[in-house]
């Protein structure tokens, strides 16, 4: 019965997305404004309908209901409860429904949360969400209907969910990156309502900018939760591979970056306002192209959802017709846009102009390399681009905007003193380069790559340090009394930048002095890395709820001292009968220590084992967080809360 509420659901959601998508534009239209209220209430009732759907999905996975074919495929009655919930967002149907589900709250939420904004452009916003929506409930109910049963004839028991997705990370890691990949909905949403409203002053882009910022900020965190899980569930040893489901994900968070910037230079100076609105098309547009590489099968990998062309043709034609339409209205739009008189080629919007043609330049290069074999493969030609090509180009592309992004943190609005600039620019930068170049050596001597890379993150560090410092003394009422009435907005901008330069570092640090063994070890032998010592004790066995395991019990010592105890697993699933290593890593701010089974030897007694020194490499997850929780500061600045979308002016000094 619960599955047939959750289907009945979906249509009633459908339904109420066709009303939201097509009333509330006649009465923009028609200026009838009964027509245009209704938009909040149908974005409720749509939302509502989603979360019904979900709950009934949820409560067939939770009484292991088999005969609902998506429950059958993706759970077991020896699932443990925890994941037999996360299985609900485990495969390619309950996916879609989870990406339906937060769009309808995301556009519930823009109807209670923008009582300033005019209703018009609440009636186009909303409108244009629920055409979104039409087109995703469409391809869940046309093609990926979760709720589908197989009945007469049902599995007693399920296939069980897939064992690399039978992990606390992954419980939470498809909900934040969906949330980022949604969100930028609004920011679409707000540009094409703009668009044809035919009015694009600064108002719309200080209504879209905390959407976007939320946005961003769920997808950074998001992403760091699948670089962590990679980490250290696949058992490789890897935080980033530049696989195409990977870079699925990172090429909106580019676009979105560029959005944020852009958008705080329309709503300060009404500038950039056709590249702002071409951004936020960029950005939402992306995250549909990386719904159509992770769900249509013209890809292998171990991200990936669904090996169904059919329906990858329903989303490449939804992503075309989406696209293509916002597009083709900005084309018709454009002249009216253009409004950069006042431009100065030294000054803030300058600088954050820079930064914007590197992150769209970064994210063409990883556009291109993702797709093209693509291309290559539909004319019978096999090519694979590799990290080689990715580093190549994106390694130097993020220095230089590292280095632009320090005159930016020191430039004004309007125009900036050139002389002053450079004098603030040159004070620092003999102590960057001098910090950078000891802190490079550690903790053995860098390759000038690598050295460059440090000296320029701590170049920004010590670039905040300064602005802050000097901001604070601005005031003249005591330095920490100025500390105290810097915007949260602005200390939002500098946690983001220091975020970037700490994963920098990290990554930096990990690249350059990772060590890696690969061995044959038997308990009782022993392995070094520099002074660790790993000593192999023995093996047993441990039954899990529903798997078994081999388990290895390792001690490491450091310069004769106990350092840590470790227990790497290969772990056997009941149901699949697929193997699964589970890597044991002992964690420190500093350095990590790595230790992977891979397969026994001989007669069982040896094993291959990997171990790994990787110093610095919690600084990357740690860096993305701090930019994560830089957005979330930002959000609460006073300005967005005593009036979040206010339509009158309000000054961002101390915002990048």
């Amino acid at each position: 019965m619960a599955a047939e509420i959750g289907h009945l659901s979906l249509w009633l959601a459908l339904a109420a997305a066709l009303c939201l998508s097509v009333f509330p534009l006649i009465g923009v239209h028609r200026n009838i404004l009964a027509l245009q209220w209704y938009a909040r209430p149908l974005a409720w009732v749509q939302w509502l309908a989603l979360t019904l759907s979900m709950v009934c999905l949820g409560y067939s996975f939770y009484i292991n209901d088999f005969s609902v074919a998506y429950v059958a495929n993706h759970s077991n009655s020896a699932l443990p409860l925890a994941y037999r919930l996360s299985a609900i967002w485990g495969g390619h149907e309950g996916s879609l429904l989870l990406w339906g589900w937060m769009l309808g709250g995301w556009a519930a939420m823009v109807g209670v949360l923008s009582r300033s904004v005019p209703l018009h452009m609440v009636a186009r916003v909303l409108s244009v969400m629920g055409m979104i929506s039409v087109g995703f409930l469409l391809f869940m109910l046309l093609t990926s209907n979760p709720f589908d049963r197989v009945l007469p004839w049902f599995p007693l028991d399920g296939a069980d969910l897939n064992p690399l997705l039978q992990d606390p990370g992954l419980i939470i890691h498809p909900p934040m990156l969906y949330m980022g990949y949604v969100g930028f909905s609004v920011a679409f949403a707000f540009a094409v309502a703009g668009l044809l409203a035919g009015n694009m002053d600064p108002a719309w882009a200080r209504w879209a900018r905390p959407w976007t910022t939320v946005a961003w900020s769920f997808l950074t965190v998001g992403i760091a939760l699948g670089s962590w899980w990679a980490y250290y569930e696949l058992g490789w040893g890897g935080w980033w591979f530049w696989d195409p489901v990977e870079n699925a994900s990172l090429l909106p968070w580019l676009a979105g970056t560029a959005l944020i910037h852009s958008l705080a230079v329309t709503e300060k100076r009404n500038m950039f306002r056709a590249w702002t609105v071409l951004l936020a098309i960029i950005a939402f547009s992306l995250s549909l192209l990386g719904t159509f590489l992770v769900r249509s099968g013209v890809l292998t990998s171990v991200h990936a959802f669904a090996n169904d062309p059919e329906r990858g043709t329903f989303i490449l034609a939804f992503l075309s017709v989406v696209a293509g339409g916002a597009l083709t209205l900005f084309a018709f739009r454009s002249s009216a846009l253009t409004n950069n008189k006042g431009f100065k080629p030294v000054s803030r919007e300058a600088f954050l102009l820079g930064n914007n043609l590197i992150l769209l330049t970064a994210t063409f290069v990883v556009l291109v390399g993702t797709v093209a074999p693509l291309f290559f493969e539909a004319m019978d030609l096999k090519i694979s681009i590799r990290s080689p090509y990715f580093n190549g180009f994106f390694v130097p592309l993020t220095l230089v905007l590292i280095l632009l992004m320090v005159p930016g943190v020191f430039s004004n609005w309007k125009r900036q003193d050139g002389n002053g600039l450079l004098k603030r620019m040159a004070l620092l930068a003999p102590a960057a380069i001098i910090a950078g170049w000891f802190a490079a050596r550690l903790p053995e001597p860098s390759p000038w790559q690598g050295v460059l890379a440090i000296m320029l993150a701590l170049f920004l560090v010590f670039a905040h340090v300064d602005d802050v410092v000097r901001r604070a003394r601005a005031y003249g009422q005591g330095f920490f009394t100025g500390l105290g009435k810097l915007g949260r907005g602005y200390w939002g901008m500098v946690m983001a930048h220091c975020g970037l330069a700490v994963m920098v570092a990290g990554i930096t640090l990990v690249s350059f002095h990772e060590v890696e063994r690969d061995i044959r070890m038997a308990p009782g032998d022993q392995a070094s890395i520099g002074e660790y010592a790993f000593v192999f004790d023995s093996l047993d066995s441990y039954v899990g709820p529903n798997f078994d395991s081999t388990r290895g019990h390792f001690h490491v010592t450091y310069q004769g001292e106990p350092e840590a105890i470790m227990h790497p697993e290969k772990r056997t699933y009941h149901a699949s009968g697929q193997i699964m290593t589970e890597a044991a890593i002992d964690a420190g701010f500093w350095r990590d220590l790595y230790v992977a089974m891979g397969e026994p030897l001989e007669d069982g007694n040896a094993w291959a084992v990997r171990i790994y020194f990787k110093p610095g490499i919690r600084w990357i997850w740690l860096g993305a967080l701090m930019m994560a929780l830089g957005g979330a500061l930002a959000l609460s600045d006073k300005r967005y809360r005593r009036q979040r979308f206010a339509t009158s002016e309000e000054g961002v000094s101390h915002e990048s």
